[in-house]
């Protein structure tokens, strides 16, 4: 459990970092971020490297007993390289090339822009790689930001070709994959095929699905040319780059593979994110001031896995930010809250954005630790409690890794770029399927796992799989190696890898263990509501809805009011066949926990809990006092059982002592 926070000695006068180093410190800061902005100061004319500056910065920090992650500023190059090199901006969907003067001002398939960076990181790394106290660095910052991913630029469409050459081999065989005898659109060449984008009407959903392929593994190679130079001129420091929640536009588990990674680290900010996603009103005006339940929870779940159990938050909110539609000022004790919610699903360290509120420039208006006049904020005075707190326990200070859970949800990138193409209906997403179900899960008191469909699912007792386009013969191969009870939702199994419907009709190879078909889709407008009953829970269908037909061996749990089958199964498999609401899918995942024999509780309405070694942690997000699920002989080692808004506690079972 360890605390940082990112700071930028290039805005600050040189008179302030001894200051502010000192205070970092004093505070119960241990890591402190910086650089991943500052090319232009770094090398304010092409080939003209200053240094000096951050030198002394780092020196500075390091004097303090500070630990430093350095980013690469890839993220903003500066005004002399676009000048030289004006085709390194990148290119929006409709044609229109993006202007200097914020920041990912590249395109990330830019030869150009890919040498400039090399060199510019080689430079930085022959520099300060084997500096004691710089433990980690990071690669540019949030990879694919501001809609700068995917780039429609010619070098893009340059290496799309190649990319589809490496993919397909000969044209022939790229024709008959995308099914291009359909209107017409059949290549003679790979130099033929153009983007896809600026077309009449919907692209070819296959070209448009590679074309998120390829960009994914742009983003994933932009990447990997700054790890190859780290990792030999640095190679004691953790190499990590900083996602962002709810974000698909490239595939995580793709980009961690190899050596690409030592721990994922992401960008943690569940207000606005609660104000950004797909949630009911009704949800952002309960949860405007303390974020949704599980909006954190989700993110620190899926990249602990993509950090191969390893993971930081390396901005965390620390008061009012300044990118969401609103942005109202967290509820007294959520900034310490935060904080104790990601170290209780495995964090190894949280830190904050920023140390001081900038003010001036684009994000004058996001808080900070510390005002702009350098008195402690609200939430700085937050953060300060927690680390005091956290030195005070051993118990806090000394936690292992969070065990395997139970109960695994399967997440998918390429389902949310199949589904994305083809919504069929407006207000079908993925992503927000997937968070309804861990949310429903999440409200039973389970610790969750989210992992990839290609992860080793077979140590599990719950598999939640709430859609999954492709369904492939190893992933039924684990399901008939496993013991565990399945759970798959609707859409699952309707395409192959080509974006083509299976010739056995969906769910495809689900039908091994599951034996059903599903004759016709249909997605339904607010208007139309099948209702069904699941026990003596009662909801309606919606956004999508499966007719489908069930084998003489398989049973039907569940059917809607106009006799179509709801909720199918076989054995230890259950099919849901539409998009239910919440109440009905929790009912679902209650009857499926208790067959895995896992225990179930359901929680307070706003209480969440998550079990990290021998503690188990409880989080109060609502707006009314709750009683934490301690047992009578509890142990606390954080806080009371009673939880007001915004308060946390934690505790160690009679048992575990």
């Amino acid at each position: 459990m360890q605390l940082g926070v990112c700071y930028y000695p290039e805005q600050w006068p040189r008179s302030m970092w001894a200051d502010d180093a000192r205070r970092m410190a004093e505070l119960g800061i241990t890591h402190v971020r910086i650089a991943e902005f500052a090319w232009s100061r770094m090398e304010p004319r092409a080939g003209e490297f200053v240094w000096e500056w951050l030198d002394e910065a780092i020196d500075t920090l390091a004097a303090a007993g500070l630990k430093l992650v350095l980013g690469t500023p890839t993220a903003s190059p500066p005004k002399w390289l676009i000048d030289a090199h004006p085709d390194v901006l990148p290119v929006r969907a409709d044609g229109v090339r993006w202007n200097f003067g914020s920041r990912r001002h590249y395109d990330i398939s830019s030869e150009t822009y890919r040498r400039e960076c090399v060199r510019f990181v080689t430079a930085m790394a022959e520099r300060y790689g084997q500096h004691p106290s710089i433990v980690a660095w990071q690669t540019d910052n949030e990879l694919g930001c501001h809609d700068t991913v995917p780039s429609y630029s010619s070098a893009a469409l340059t290496r799309f070709h190649a990319w589809l050459k490496r993919r397909y081999e000969n044209v022939d065989a790229l024709n008959d994959a995308w099914g291009n005898v359909f209107w017409s659109m059949e290549y003679s060449s790979f130099e033929a095929i153009g983007l896809p984008n600026l077309t009449p009407t919907d692209a070819n959903p296959i070209h448009l699905l590679d074309f998120r392929r390829f960009m994914s593994d742009e983003v994933a190679s932009f990447h990997r040319e700054q790890i190859e130079v780290l990792r030999r001129h640095a190679p004691a420091a953790d190499l990590l780059h900083n996602f962002m929640g709810f974000f698909t536009t490239f595939d995580h588990y793709r980009f961690a593979e190899g050596n690409a990674l030592d721990v994922a680290a992401w960008d943690s900010y569940p207000i606005a994110r609660t104000e950004s996603i797909a949630l009911p009103e009704e949800q952002k005006a309960r949860y405007a001031r303390t974020a949704h339940p599980d909006v954190s929870a989700f993110d620190h779940d899926r990249y602990r896995a993509i950090g191969a159990g390893r993971f930081w938050v390396m901005e965390q909110q620390a008061g009012p930010v300044n990118w969401a539609t609103w942005n109202p000022v967290p509820a007294k004790g959520m900034v310490r809250l935060w904080a104790y919610e990601a170290f209780a699903h495995g964090a190894e360290l949280v830190s904050y954005f920023r140390w001081r509120q900038c003010p001036y420039a684009q994000e004058q208006m996001h808080s900070g630790l510390n005002l702009p006049n350098n008195e402690l904020s609200p939430g700085g005075l937050e953060v300060q409690q927690a680390a005091r707190e956290i030195a005070e326990s051993a118990a806090l200070s000394g936690l292992g890794a969070p065990a395997r859970a139970a109960t695994a949800v399967v997440f998918d990138y390429e389902t949310q770029w199949m589904f994305e193409i083809q919504r069929h209906g407006k207000t079908f997403d993925y992503q927000t399927l997937v968070f309804d179900y861990y949310e429903a899960l999440r409200e039973l008191g389970l610790d969750v796992d989210i992992v990839s469909s290609k992860a080793d699912l077979t140590q599990y007792r719950l598999v939640v799989v709430p859609s999954i386009a492709v369904i492939d013969d190893a992933l039924v191969d684990q399901i008939e190696q496993s013991s565990a009870q399945w759970v798959f939702g609707p859409r699952s199994g309707s395409k192959t890898p080509a974006f083509a419907i299976p010739s056995s009709l969906p769910p495809g190879a689900l039908q091994r263990v599951l034996p059903m078909q599903v004759l016709e889709v249909e997605t339904l407008r607010p208007t139309l509501a099948p209702a069904v009953c699941i026990g003596d829970t009662h909801g309606v269908a919606m956004h999508w809805r499966e007719h489908v037909r069930a084998n003489s061996e398989t049973r039907v749990d569940a059917q809607f009011n106009d006799a179509w089958p709801a909720i199918l199964a076989s054995g230890r498999v259950r099919y849901v066949a539409a998009w239910l609401s919440h109440a009905l899918h929790r009912a679902v995942l209650e009857q499926a926990a208790k067959d895995a024999a896992i225990e179930v509780q359901l929680l307070a309405d706003g209480l969440r809990i998550r079990r990290r070694s021998d503690l188990t942690f409880a989080f109060n997000f609502g707006a009314e006092q709750v009683q934490a699920p301690a047992p009578a002989n509890a142990t606390f080692v954080l806080g009371q059982p009673q939880l007001a808004t915004g308060e946390v506690c934690a505790w160690r079972d009679a048992q575990t002592r």
